[in-house]
Formats: C-alpha cells, structure tokens, sequence
C-alpha cells in the first residue's frame, strides 16, 4: 500500500490535520496516510498541556475512524518512547517493510528542517512531501544546497485556519471545539476532561 506518514503531537488532533493530509495523499496518489503521534516532540520542550500519549493515540484513532479506508494510526513513537526522533521511525518503519519512506511536513517545517536530528541522513533516507500553504512563502535561499532539491515536493494543500493551539485555548476558556476537532475526539476530550 502507498503510504504517506504524517507524524505530529496531534495535541489534539483536529480537521486542519485530516483535510490537508487527505488532500495531499489524493493529490499524490498516496493510498492512506498514516498518522505518528509522537512520544515526545524534539522541537517543543515537555509542557503542562501535553496530553498523555495514550490520549493522542486514541484521539487519533477516533479521528481515523472517520474515514477508516484513508486514515491508520502507528504508535511506533510511542512503544519507543523517548524524543521522537524521524529518522528513527523512518528506519523501523523501513526494517517492518516500508519501502519508501514518504513523510509529509508543513511548510512552517521546512526552513528548521536542516536542524532536525541528524539532517542530512534523514534527507537520503525519507522521501519528504512538503505541504505548501496559501500565503506561505517558502525561504529557498535560507536552506543549505543539499536541501534545495525539496523545492520539487511541494504540493499546495488547502488553507484550514485551526490550530491545535487554538483548539485547547477554547477548551480552557469553555468555549466549543465543534467543527475544530471531529466530534468522537471532542466527546473523547469531554470525557477525559483533556486541556482544562
């Protein structure tokens, strides 16, 4: 099958995730994308408002269920544990049979990438999918040579303003989420009494 890997904190997961992903596998000819909570974010230091691994899985497998032919969810990162680091899970990913490794990122991403872990061998070993924003100016001339040849895996998704960050901004404030997030993670952080 013809995956594309999405990996976040997905804290929580919510509709500006699932519809730019479903539009840039459809647009791709990716046959599901695969959603990669992970353990702990490298570029976000450990925080109150970090919902628990467990959380983020099940959010993201309620959100899958939406469209269960399309979305899958993995816990590679978080059976491992530790800071999640891609080139990691690009490898266990490979070592469990994924031929090619394809991970989409965001275009806010893209200018911090050469200061992932281990930069270059995640760029020979992970065939990255940049989604672009309308609006969004990528800064080609900041990025080192080798990772100039990114500016061929653009692909345009649509412009979804929400944010994780403003979903749990009105989830402290007692403001609705619905619409933001799909409604069996919005009863799933109900009931668990998530991000007050």
């Amino acid at each position: 099958m013809n995956t594309l890997c999405f990996g976040g904190s997905f804290n929580p997961i919510h509709y500006g995730h699932l519809r730019t992903s479903e539009a840039v596998a459809r647009a791709c000819g990716f046959d599901r994308v695969l959603l990669i909570p992970t353990a702990q974010p490298p570029h976000k230091p450990a925080s109150a408002d970090l919902a628990a691994a467990a959380d983020r899985v099940a959010m993201c497998q309620l959100a899958a269920g939406e469209n269960p032919a399309l979305f899958h969810v993995s816990a590679i990162e978080i059976n491992r544990g530790g800071t999640s680091y891609t080139l990691d899970t690009a490898r266990e990913l490979r070592l469990a049979g994924m031929k090619t490794v394809n991970w989409l990122i965001g275009a806010d991403m893209v200018n911090i990438l050469p200061k992932w872990h281990q930069a270059q061998k995640l760029l020979n070993e992970v065939n990255f999918i940049l989604m672009a924003r309308p609006g969004w100016t990528f800064e080609w001339a900041q990025l080192p040579e080798a990772f100039q040849i990114l500016k061929e895996h653009v692909v345009q998704a649509p412009l979804i303003d929400i944010s994780a960050t403003q979903v749990r901004t009105r989830i402290k404030n007692g403001e609705p989420i619905d619409g933001l997030v799909p409604a069996p993670v919005v009863r799933y952080i109900t009931e668990r009494g998530l991000y007050r």
